[in-house]
């Protein structure tokens, strides 16, 4: 009897223990952390500071844009392809208005000649009847190689490098003082490009 009671005792001392064994470990509440609203000088600042962020990138931007401006081909700024005929030596300069540039072929060779007056920006035109071009705004007058005659224009017309590309691979291209790009006899022009993005300074008076 007092065995069996002693087995009881036991038994129930064995579960005691499990039942403890089997208990999930207490967990330690940590004090949460307090994060204070910003004040209102606070979210001004924030405001001001990402609005002047904003505004300098934009204006970053755009300096970039017009520092290093990319052109498509045949848009002024770029290199346009001629694809009309060249005229013949001595024969009216070919204006070519989206390009804003006359190609003139001259004893000397091929020129383009930009469009616009040294004077004050007017637009020249060629006169067929006086073989020159001439200003309309303050009389200014051009030879067809774009030197200078008459008129308050400072200078000769300014002009854009052309490169000309013949049919056996070899290429010309205007030298650094825009002179006339000579059309050699015997070959065949396959292309004719000008570059738009170059003014080249136009040549000063007295220059024929």
């Amino acid at each position: 009897m007092a065995t069996a009671s002693s087995t009881r005792s036991e038994a129930a001392a064995r579960a005691s223990i499990a039942r403890t064994g089997d208990a999930a470990p207490s967990t330690q509440v940590l004090p949460g952390v307090q994060v204070a609203a910003p004040t209102r000088r606070e979210f001004l600042y924030y405001i001001w500071g990402a609005s002047i962020a904003l505004m300098l990138g934009q204006v970053g931007a755009g300096v970039l844009w017009f520092a290093f401006p990319r052109f498509r081909e045949g848009e002024f700024g770029g290199i346009f392809p001629f694809q009309g005929k060249i005229p013949d030596v001595g024969a009216p300069p070919e204006f070519v208005p989206s390009g804003r540039f006359h190609v003139s072929n001259t004893p000397a060779g091929l020129l383009t000649l930009y469009g616009v007056c040294t004077h004050l920006g007017c637009l020249p035109k060629w006169v067929p009847t006086n073989s020159r071009f001439e200003c309309p705004c303050h009389g200014s007058k051009y030879r067809a190689n774009g030197t200078y005659i008459e008129g308050p224009a400072p200078r000769g017309l300014d002009r854009f490098p052309v490169t000309v590309t013949f049919t056996d691979g070899t290429k010309v291209t205007t030298d650094a003082k825009g002179d006339a790009v000579a059309l050699p006899a015997g070959k065949t022009v396959a292309s004719v490009s000008i570059d738009t993005g170059k003014k080249l300074t136009g040549p000063a008076h007295g220059i024929v």
